[in-house]
């Protein structure tokens, strides 16, 4: 599944140096959205190309990194390997996104 097809909540650019942040979200916690945006800049900065975190259908949370064709900077290892340290440093926080999520579409 793409991230065209999921609710997109916020991502980066390396190619545009630029950070997207859903306002239909826009009712986390500030410190939610500051670490969300530190976390992506800094995911693109280190491995190019481009950041999203999206959620499902279910309300699972998704990373997604992707780079355009013939990229050579772009470090695709680099990105499996910051997406899996991601989900070990940072799982308390996605877990806390999954529950808000859920909950904002039952009320949505």
């Amino acid at each position: 599944m793409s991230a065209a097809e999921n609710e997109v909540l916020c991502g980066s650019s390396a190619y545009e140096q630029k950070y997207y942040f859903n306002e239909m979200f826009g009712n986390l916690p500030q410190a939610v959205k500051d670490e969300l945006k530190i976390m992506c800049v800094i995911f693109t900065e280190e491995v190019g190309g481009e950041f999203i975190l999206a959620f499902d259908g279910e309300g699972t949370l998704l990373m997604e990194s992707s780079a355009e064709d013939g990229d050579l900077l772009y470090d695709e290892i680099g990105s499996a390997l910051k997406i899996k340290q991601l989900q070990l440093k940072k799982a308390e926080l996605f877990g806390q996104l999954e529950q808000y999520y859920k909950a904002w579409t039952e009320v949505k």
